[in-house]
């Protein structure tokens, strides 16, 4: 799984380099200033970044190379249900342009695959 804003500096920072990709989820939440303080850390070691953020969010826009754009959500804890769709849609295109079967993925138990 993805680590929170919070546990940034607790190891997965010395992962980056110039070209690592980073999708930072940075919805107007309680947790923002500090999620744009590690794309700002991110965006400093050379690193990609690719953001999902509420429509609007400037200084999020400005930062990465590219911003996957949501509504404003009036409730915090209903943000997932909106960015889920946007992840989902990058996950099936990244997997697509390297050359994956969306269809038909390898290494899930039986269950998960069959009809």
């Amino acid at each position: 799984g993805a680590p929170p804003a919070g546990e940034m500096k607790h190891g997965p920072i010395a992962l980056l380099e110039p070209g690592f990709p980073v999708v930072a989820i940075v919805p107007a939440d309680h947790v923002h200033d500090k999620t744009v303080s590690n794309i700002q850390e991110v965006m400093a070691r050379g690193a990609t970044c690719v953001a999902v953020a509420t429509d609007g969010d400037e200084a999020v826009g400005a930062l990465c190379e590219d911003t996957l754009w949501i509504p404003e959500v009036p409730e915090e804890k209903l943000v997932p249900i909106v960015a889920i769709v946007h992840l989902q849609l990058l996950a099936r295109y990244v997997a697509r342009a390297r050359g994956c079967d969306v269809d038909k993925p390898r290494n899930l138990a039986k269950s998960v695959t069959v009809e």
